[in-house]
Formats: structure tokens, sequence, C-alpha cells
């Protein structure tokens, strides 16, 4: 499944076109290389998100094709949540 709508499925960000601009922006990572919004998601994969200073980081426990609020939360599981200092990325 493509990151940004398993970021959408998963409630992680409202809407897709959120996702889209996280990962254009450079602010979504996957197993810690920057994704596109193509990028494709697999079980087991670690997502780091970085809303303003705020860093998440998720694995991805099942992927579904669409989900309600009850059961989004399943889909994934917090490993950290921090707030910290931005970082430039290299371009």
């Amino acid at each position: 499944m493509r990151i940004d709508k398993f970021l959408k499925v998963s409630r992680l960000v409202k809407r897709r076109e959120i996702a889209k601009r996280l990962c254009d922006d450079g602010d979504m990572k996957i197993n810690g290389k920057v994704a596109k919004p193509s990028s494709e998601v697999n079980e087991g994969d670690i997502l780091e998100l970085t809303l303003g200073k705020r860093i998440i980081q998720a694995r991805i426990l099942e992927i579904k094709p669409y989900s309600n609020k009850q059961t989004a939360n399943n889909l994934y599981e917090i490993i950290s949540d921090n707030i910290g200092e931005r970082t430039p990325i290299d371009d």
C-alpha cells in the first residue's frame, strides 16, 4: 500500500493530501529513508513523521484497505512520540 494512503487509513493524518505534503517536504521517513507519496509500506516497517517539532515513530502492524475509528489504532503501534528540534534535510 502507498504511504500516503496508509497514513490516511490509519488516521495518523486526517487527509491524504496532508500525507502527500509531509512526503513532499521530506517530513516522512520509512525505515530511516525519506519517503515519496508513492512509496510502498509493509507490515513491520518503521515510520517517522515530523509534524512541526513533534517527531512520531510508529511500527506498522497490519495493512488494510480501509478502517474505522475503532480499528485504526490496531494498524500501528507508537514507538516514540517526542518533541525535538527540526533538522534540515540535505539536498
